[in-house]
């Protein structure tokens, strides 16, 4: 390969959430472990963005920035090249985070006390954006076969009819179960979204992290009618591990919807991003497509190293491949533990630090969320730890 996919940083004093985090919940765990939670990469980033804002800092006045042409016309190509999905620069509305566009889409197009649906297991912000804003949480659980996950449209259109429901927050490729929504699918989506007035809050931020075989639609380019309805959420922090950036794009078709977004940023005063942010963005669409194709690999390689582990040694865990995300999906309930005992086995007896699937709703008790984007040789260290405390009990 022509990129270090092997190096893993020492982010044990560095600030890293996810590190301190691991620390918190054990203090003793082994120097050879990594987190496997928090959905950053365990990896160094692409040298043409480490390279090049490091030749940027030494040549701009760090003042309040907006969005230049050329950070624009980035984002416009990427979108087009990678998702064929056309837009405008006046469609792209910038947040410190898609996390922030969920709650700023929440209080643009809902009142306290509408129901907003989320579609469960899902990433727990989805919670936070409602229930943390007044709204009303209106779950659509997913249907669950064998740990093959579909939407349930008889029960989405019912909920969708209620006058009270006013907004859905979708996530495709969908986190945690890793799913790569197929385009009949959308259009079913599409079709209920359009017949009972519902807009569209969709978290594709994981969009450009696609397994072989598999292809992610922007839902917003199904149709005309469905654009004029959708916030669609990107980000180049997933796919090239520039969250810490805080730079998002939000993008929003409908003039009326985008207003009422870009005044809701302003009512909380999130209307200025990180200088570098833009700039990240720029170098990370415009210069290191070569290093997600690398890494994409590398991401497969790790799935399927998971998928292998306990297909081999211990079949009643199961592991379904994942379709997109760098997200592993993991059915642990075999173990018989309710998700304390779960919780404390991973952290004090296996060493192994996911995220709990308890946190993304009470439909991923008994699972874990492996984060696949860390060096394959620490992924075979943290699973070496989980295999002795399986033995133990398996």
């Amino acid at each position: 390969m022509q990129y270090d996919f092997e190096t893993s940083p020492t982010r044990k004093e560095e600030g890293s959430l996810k590190w301190k985090q691991m620390y918190s919940w054990n203090e003793n765990i082994p120097d050879d472990v990594v987190p496997l939670s928090v959905a950053d990469m365990e990896f160094l980033n692409p040298p043409e963005i480490t390279e090049g804002l490091s030749e940027f800092a030494k040549k701009v006045v760090y003042g309040y920035t907006g969005p230049t042409m050329e950070y624009s016309e980035a984002v416009k190509s990427w979108m087009k090249n990678k998702h064929d999905f056309d837009i405008e620069s006046d469609w792209i509305v910038n947040t410190s985070g898609v996390v922030t566009g969920f709650f700023t889409a929440v209080r643009a197009y809902t009142n306290v006390g509408d129901g907003v649906i989320i579609m469960t297991p899902v990433y727990y912000p989805f919670y936070n954006a409602v229930e943390k804003t007044g709204r009303k949480l209106v779950k659509n659980p997913l249907l669950n076969n064998n740990d093959y996950y579909e939407i349930d449209f008889e029960n989405l259109d019912k909920l969708c009819q209620k006058e009270e429901n006013k907004l859905i927050i979708f996530c495709s490729p969908h986190n945690p179960i890793g799913r790569v929504w197929k385009k009949e699918e959308l259009e079913k989506l599409a079709e209920i979204a359009i017949r009972n007035n519902m807009i569209i809050v969709s978290d594709e931020i994981h969009n450009d992290i696609i397994m072989k075989g598999y292809k992610h639609t922007v839902l917003q380019t199904l149709s005309e009618k469905i654009a004029d309805r959708t916030i669609t959420c990107t980000a180049p922090s997933k796919t090239f591990n520039l969250a810490g950036l805080a730079c998002s794009n939000i993008i929003i078709k409908n003039e009326m919807l985008r207003e009422k977004y870009v005044k809701a940023t302003q009512e909380v005063g999130s209307s200025i991003i990180n200088i570098f942010g833009y700039e990240g963005c720029r170098l990370a669409y415009t210069k290191c497509e070569k290093w997600l194709e690398e890494l994409l690999k590398v991401i497969e390689i790790n799935r399927d190293l998971v998928v292998k582990f306990f297909e081999e040694k211990y079949p009643k865990i199961t592991a379904n491949p994942i379709e997109g995300t760098y997200l592993q999906w993991v059915n642990f309930k075999a173990l018989g533990m309710d998700k304390d005992s779960l919780e404390k086995f991973m952290h004090e007896k296996a060493f192994f630090i996911t995220d709990e699937g308890y946190i993304f709703g009470e439909e991923g008790d008994g699972y874990e969320r492996i984060n696949l984007a860390v060096p394959t040789k620490k992924l075979e260290i943290c699973l070496n730890y989980l295999d002795n405390a399986l033995k133990e009990i398996y």
